[in-house]
């Protein structure tokens, strides 16, 4: 980090543009279903595989490359993982079939996991205080409000220019991130001791995710009492075992778990993989609407639109909250209000009309409670994290985001096509939305069992290390 380097506009608009990459790629895919299907006549089944692989990809690599942007630099991973998005990219942009759209969709997923904790690591670094609750909230639009914005501009782009435009749009905003943050100096962690990367428990670790995604993507199709689909479970029972018998014990073990001591971090990190499950909302309801209700693509990016406007506006109204209150309150705000929408979404029976307005206030609703929760839930991680530690932290973090909407997509993309294939898709909607719902519950539960209440800021300043009880406490850490 260099001394006395102060965040700028620029920078942060750099980092929101690199954020938004992977949205572009990721979420956009969710509302593009039937186009691509098409396009590129590969079976529901496959395509399911291939949107939830960017986030597990994701998901998988990304606390290894948080822990490596501490060592090698927080802004050379944010270029590397730029560069992988445009790779990534291009190989969707000349897919034929299901071979280069797997392999894109795999390298965006590692693209993701370079740029999410590096960036966050960042704006930790070179910004203080309110500046830096106000630099995590841009980029939590970038992050949370950049699903809105991509499935409504996805449905556009795929309806008026073809699908494969939209990872065109994505190479330029690769290309325009990697010139704003181009005077950001460097930032990483000073090694006093070398450290060996933990090899094996990223082996098991990956061995593990891989085996549990094909249970949940493809059991149907295996036959749930396959012996491939029962080797599957086996191998993920067993390599949970693993994993934590030797990992958790290893002084330099693929994840930190000492950081999970820090119970609000610990909240942070589980209530964001749960909130990140009900990704799949936008799958089942998207799809659905096409499918069951003969929408367009545009025409179901258009009732998103709530949805992209609330969580925009939601995200600094959570910070502001944040501010006032702490981060307990918004966090509990966020997933009730989320879960009422999905709920309200899952009433199919409502004919035409009266049901767009349904799903246009759904969705509405959904932004709300993410918006509300995007800044707070962030900002209590980051500020949770011992600063030596702050990518591996982010690494978590962000792991916890993209493994929950890789698993709550292929959760709710497979309860709503094992339904919809027996001929009943308004049921089968109902059924994969009420999924995403329990998920949000789930998320509301670990919240409040975990983020202690505020005090508005009457507290004294505690150590890092000791673990911030009171969110006003992490304002004014922020200010020292």
């Amino acid at each position: 980090m260099e001394a006395g380097y102060k965040g700028t506009n620029k920078m942060i608009t750099g980092i929101v543009f690199g954020v938004i990459t992977f949205w572009l790629f990721a979420q956009a895919m969710v509302n593009v279903v039937p186009a691509v299907q098409s396009d590129l006549g590969i079976s529901l089944g496959i395509l399911n595989v291939a949107i939830s692989l960017t986030a597990l990809f994701s998901g998988i690599f990304v606390v290894a490359a948080g822990g490596l942007a501490d060592k090698v630099g927080r802004k050379k991973m944010t270029y590397i993982g730029l560069t992988l998005s445009i790779i990534g990219s291009l190989c969707l942009i000349f897919a034929q079939g299901a071979v280069l759209l797997i392999i894109g969709r795999v390298i965006q997923g590692l693209s993701a996991a370079c740029i999410m904790p590096a960036t966050i690591a960042l704006i930790k670094d070179y910004y203080e205080g309110a500046d830096r609750q106000r630099a995590i909230s841009y980029w939590s639009i970038g992050s949370w409000g950049g699903s809105g914005v991509c499935s409504f501009a996805g449905g556009a782009i795929a309806t008026y220019m073809g699908w494969k435009w939209i990872f065109i749009f994505s190479i330029v905003f690769a290309l325009l991130a990697m010139i704003l943050i181009k005077d950001t100096p460097e930032s990483k962690v000073e090694q006093t001791t070398a450290s060996k990367f933990d090899f094996a428990g990223l082996f098991v670790f990956v061995i593990v995710m891989i085996a549990l995604n094909l249970v949940i993507t493809r059991g149907a199709d295996f036959g749930w009492t396959s012996v491939l689909t029962l080797s599957l479970i086996a191998v993920t029972v067993i390599g949970v075992f693993i994993f934590f018998k030797f990992v958790k014990g290893k002084q330099n073990g693929f994840i930190d778990f000492s950081l999970f001591k820090n119970k609000p971090y610990t909240g942070a990190v589980i209530s964001n993989f749960l909130l990140n499950a009900v990704a799949g909302t936008l799958v089942v309801a998207n799809t659905y609407v096409q499918v069951g209700r003969g929408f367009t693509a545009f025409q179901s990016g258009m009732l998103s639109l709530g949805y992209l406007v609330a969580v925009l506006l939601m995200i600094r109204v959570g910070e502001k909250i944040l501010q006032r209150a702490g981060a307990r309150k918004p966090m509990i705000l966020g997933p009730i209000i989320t879960a009422v929408g999905v709920g309200v979404m899952a009433l199919t029976f409502f004919p035409g009309t009266i049901y767009t307005v349904v799903v246009f206030i759904g969705f509405m609703l959904f932004g709300i409670g993410l918006g509300m929760y995007a800044t707070p839930s962030t900002d209590t991680a980051v500020s949770n994290a011992p600063a030596e530690k702050i990518g591996e932290a982010s690494g978590i973090y962000k792991m916890a985001s993209s493994l929950g909407g890789s698993f709550g997509v292929a959760i709710s993309a497979t309860v709503y096509s094992t339904i919809a294939a027996a001929g009943n898709v308004e049921a089968a909607a109902s059924a994969g939305l009420v999924t995403n719902v329990l998920f949000a519950v789930l998320a509301l539960l670990s919240i409040m069992f975990t983020i202690p209440k505020s005090t508005g800021g009457k507290s004294s300043k505690p150590s890092l290390r000791e673990g911030l009880s009171d969110h006003s406490l992490i304002i004014n850490k922020g200010r020292q």
